[in-house]
């Protein structure tokens, strides 16, 4: 067997059994190929040769490449992976990876936009254009439910309940929240609905909401770079970045008396410590305040 064969089998597995996402999988297929590059030329032909030695040299590597503790510790959980996969099914005898403990990584806190900013961006798509008020039911969307830009970009119309005021959202690992519309965004998304998106079909059909100019489907990439570029209109260009809009949003909701398990839930997070990382902003807000206000700060 050939380390293909065996990288081939193990994305398959995680693919089935974890419903992993397609942007996962390639993450997966590129660290398992890049990881089996560098030890088949230290004459590691097959996972059964490599050792503890050989994964600690690869990360070193990876360190004086520039690599950060971050992207490291990410590489070594596609590893840890493969390598459990492999002794569960027998074809090694142990992991290469059991000793080798995770790169020290320091919470890095994300960049968010106050709520002053979000609506200069809000207000660069031209909603006279059917594809500037697209764009603008697209912004208000991922600012008002908290959407991954992925999730925007593949949100279906039968997801999508305007009556209600609610869109069925499928997340990661195919788990499925349902998030409420506000009413700004209900309000463009019905305008965008009513108004440019026949346009853009032009007697198409399509199951997608955001389509382009031929009809077909709006990218994750096409849809990071329309946001791009009206960041860059609105000088915003250092701040915003694929899932900034979706963290103005959960910080926004706490710095407003939100409570943690329901951003939590809003944000489709499994683990609730993946969400107390806003904790971490909204304190920083509040100690502005009481700077700012308090007679003796």
């Amino acid at each position: 067997m050939s380390w293909q064969n065996d990288i081939d089998d193990y994305l398959a597995f995680v693919a089935v059994e974890k419903g992993l996402s397609s942007q996962t999988l390639d993450a997966y297929s590129f660290d398992l190929n890049e990881f089996s590059s560098f030890v088949s030329k230290l004459g590691c032909k097959h996972p059964e040769q490599v050792g503890t030695r050989h994964v600690l040299k690869w990360l070193a590597q990876l360190r004086a490449k520039g690599i950060s503790p971050r992207s490291c510790a990410r590489k070594l959980s596609s590893l840890r992976g493969f390598f459990r996969y492999m002794l569960i099914e027998n074809r090694i005898s142990a992991s290469p990876t059991a000793v080798v403990g995770n790169p020290k990584v320091g919470r890095k806190l994300p960049t968010v936009l106050t709520a002053e900013e979000v609506t200069r961006l809000l207000q660069q798509p031209d909603i006279a254009k059917p594809t500037g008020l697209r764009d603008k039911a697209i912004l208000e969307i991922l600012y008002s439910c908290g959407l991954r830009v992925s999730e925007a970009a593949g949100l279906q119309m039968s997801q999508i309940n305007l009556r209600s005021g609610f869109i069925k959202i499928k997340g990661k690992g195919n788990k499925e929240r349902i998030v409420p519309l506000g009413e700004e965004a209900k309000f463009w998304l019905e305008k965008y609905l009513e108004k440019a998106r026949p346009k853009l079909l032009n007697k198409a059909n399509s199951y997608y909401c955001f389509v382009g100019r031929r009809g077909k489907p709006i990218s994750r990439q096409r849809l990071w770079q329309i946001i791009k570029a009206y960041s860059i209109r609105a000088g915003l260009s250092n701040k915003v970045y694929p899932h900034c809009l979706r963290h103005c949003f959960a910080t926004h909701l706490l710095e407003g008396g939100a409570d943690l398990r329901a951003v939590q839930l809003l944000l489709g997070h499994s683990d609730i410590t993946t969400t107390q990382i806003y904790t971490h902003l909204e304190l920083g807000y509040l100690r502005n305040i009481h700077k700012k206000y308090h007679p003796r700060p």
